[in-house]
């Protein structure tokens, strides 16, 4: 018995040794600071410092110089992608509108159904041209005033909203450049404001405390 026990002793310490048990230990105390969410608790057998594992860092790595949120540059690509999308869509409902409205007085026939096809091809172009014009427009602005001040805020915002209005409405003389100024400084001013709503609200709470 005594023999089987030794050989039985001597069968564990080598798988035991086989999985690094030799080395350091670590108690109960050390295991309890390390998170084990979403993890298995850690096996006996394996030799790993549980100091390694706390993870108090990113767990992705950005090259070098890059930024953790993308530029103006990267989302312009999908801000007049998505702007053309919407005025073909918005186009295509607003032709679909106009075409019933101009037909109402024809019979359901093949001549209708091309007049209406063609009011909404013709509008959904329109408006994609027009939208994704705008949407370049911005994107160029934003990009030229983030690299020529180095910095990305909602003041390049603004002026890109502002410059795209004055260039689109330049054809319409100076009452049309004003025009078109206020109106992309207007919506502009009001998308900032929408994106910095929370943080002024938090700002305002913690004065009045």
């Amino acid at each position: 018995m005594e023999g089987g026990g030794g050989s039985g002793n001597k069968t564990t310490g080598g798988l035991a040794g086989f999985f690094g048990a030799g080395g350091a230990g670590y108690s109960h105390a050390d295991l309890a600071g390390v998170p084990l969410t979403g993890m298995n608790p850690l096996s006996p057998y394996l030799n790993v410092d549980p100091r390694y594992l706390v993870q108090d860092t990113d767990e992705f790595i950005l090259p070098t110089g890059a930024n953790k949120t993308r530029g103006r540059f990267e989302l312009a690509f999908f801000t007049i992608g998505g702007c053309c999308m919407t005025g073909a869509a918005f186009g295509a409902v607003n032709g679909l509108r106009l075409g019933l409205r101009e037909t109402q007085n024809m019979a359901w026939s093949k001549p209708r159904n091309v007049q209406i096809l063609n009011m909404v091809t013709r509008q959904g172009a329109l408006w994609a041209n027009t939208l994704g014009s705008l949407a370049l427009l911005y994107s160029a602005f934003g990009v030229i005033i983030e690299k020529t001040r180095g910095a990305e805020d909602d003041l390049n915002t603004v002026a890109a909203g502002t410059m795209t209005g004055m260039l689109y409405k330049c054809t319409g003389g100076l009452r049309g450049v004003a025009r078109g100024g206020l109106t992309g400084l207007t919506l502009t001013s009001l998308y900032a404001l929408y994106n910095n709503w929370e943080h002024m609200k938090g700002s305002l709470l913690q004065q009045s405390l």
